[in-house]
């Protein structure tokens, strides 16, 4: 069997359109323009690329942009100083700053003094919070770009065997809470995690999100199974590879995201989504 290509490119740009009429929605009736902040530490290449996709990603929609961009010795007290001002700034509807950050500076302490209403990574503990009690919060953007993904291809949740790969505050935690709201049973595995093999082999739901290229392979995957794979690793020729081998999964999973072109278009367009639900919230909506 072939798995079904699960294409984020275009489920991304189908939710963009949507965004994008929301948008002008917002301006023409209530005289608002989403506004999102990016705050931009250093010179790492990897970050300048994904900055510039999501200042791309937001003119498309017709999200305004303000970057924030700060020397590689910038001090923790300089990005806090940056950060409270666009927080009593009434046009930025959303803040991200964009990580890793310099060792000198508290990664923590930064995120944590965003005003949850304008924290649209969804980072912030007070939103982690919320969506741990399934209360309504931001949701970091990737976990809830691969939901938006399932259910835009009709894959039903309920009772089916879910495991995560990975244990991190951005994708694996939010991730096996999500899944669980929607009536899975849920495992998280991670790098201590004993045969993990025969754990993915239960899964019907199979998430990848540990960072390692291929380490996920065909043999490991249930048949018929939904494989969703969160990692984006260079590889030494300079090419990009996900944490699932693809060619020996796609003869096995019943559906599977690829790498590049799944899940990556879809965190952005989650963040506009975010950054358009905080516009909303601002203007009463």
């Amino acid at each position: 069997m072939s798995a079904k290509i699960i294409d984020g490119k275009t489920i991304a740009k189908e939710l963009r359109a949507e965004l994008k009429t929301e948008v002008e929605e917002l301006k023409e009736t209530h005289g608002v323009t989403p506004g999102l902040a990016v705050v931009l530490v250093g010179d790492d290449p990897a970050s300048h690329v994904y900055v510039r996709n999501k200042h791309r990603a937001c003119e498309r929609a017709g999200i305004a942009t303000k970057d924030v961009r700060l020397e590689d010795d910038a001090s923790h007290e300089e990005v806090i100083k940056v950060v409270r001002e666009l927080n009593e700034d009434p046009d930025v509807h959303g803040i991200l700053v964009q990580l890793p950050l310099p060792d000198q500076i508290d990664e923590d302490e930064i995120l944590n003094t965003i005003d949850p209403k304008k924290d649209v990574d969804g980072f912030h503990p007070f939103n982690m919070g919320l969506l741990l009690s399934g209360q309504p919060s931001f949701v970091a953007c990737t976990p809830k770009g691969v939901m938006h993904m399932i259910e835009t291809m009709g894959i039903d949740l309920t009772g089916k065997e879910a495991v995560i790969v990975g244990r991190s505050n951005i994708v694996g935690k939010p991730q096996a809470l999500l899944l669980l709201y929607e009536h899975c049973t849920v495992t998280i595995c991670h790098s201590r995690t004993k045969d993990l093999a025969e754990h993915c082999r239960n899964a019907d739901v199979l998430v990848a999100a540990v960072g390692r290229a291929h380490m996920i392979t065909g043999d490991m995957i249930k048949p018929g199974a939904t494989v969703i794979d969160v990692g984006i690793n260079r590889l030494d020729d300079g090419s990009l590879a996900g944490d699932v081998e693809f060619d020996s999964a796609v003869e096995v999973a019943g559906a599977i995201t690829p790498v590049p072109g799944g899940v990556g278009p879809m965190t952005i367009a989650m963040l506009l989504r975010n950054t358009v639900d905080a516009a909303q919230a601002a203007a009463g909506l």
